[in-house]
């Protein structure tokens, strides 16, 4: 296994450790809320974690996969993972109606993770059969 494999696996659980992070949090009146990944309870944003976990389980599974074929799809599933993660960075910390939220550490873990990943599947090297 080479290294870009080990590291983009490594990026890949780590989005999958931080749909279960603290995202964002709101503050209105005294009461605080707090957002992650999976518990969006009280909002309209749906729960974006499940499809980062599900999208992010497929890229570690490619990563491991020693196929030819691998590499290509596992280039898919590693951008479509970067751009889901984008824009839940933007959804989730964006202003509305004068509040703006507060951004937490599982956000930005999501979004790094997700760019390692896919960075990892641009420099992964296949070895040619002879």
């Amino acid at each position: 296994m080479s290294k870009t494999s080990i590291i983009g696996s490594a990026a890949a659980i780590l989005v999958m450790i931080s749909a279960f992070l603290p995202w964002i949090s709101i503050r209105t009146g005294a009461v605080t809320k707090v957002f992650t990944g999976l518990n969006t309870t009280g909002s309209s944003f749906g729960e974006p974690g499940k499809l980062c976990i599900a999208v992010a389980l497929a890229v570690l599974v490619l990563f491991l996969v020693r196929k030819p074929w691998a590499p290509r799809i596992n280039l898919f599933t590693s951008a479509f993972l970067a751009a889901w993660t984008f824009r839940n960075m933007l959804l989730f910390s964006r202003c509305e109606m004068g509040i703006c939220p507060d951004q937490k550490i599982g956000l930005y873990l999501s979004l790094a993770g997700a760019l390692t990943a896919f960075i990892c599947v641009l420099l992964h090297r296949q070895q040619s059969v002879k």
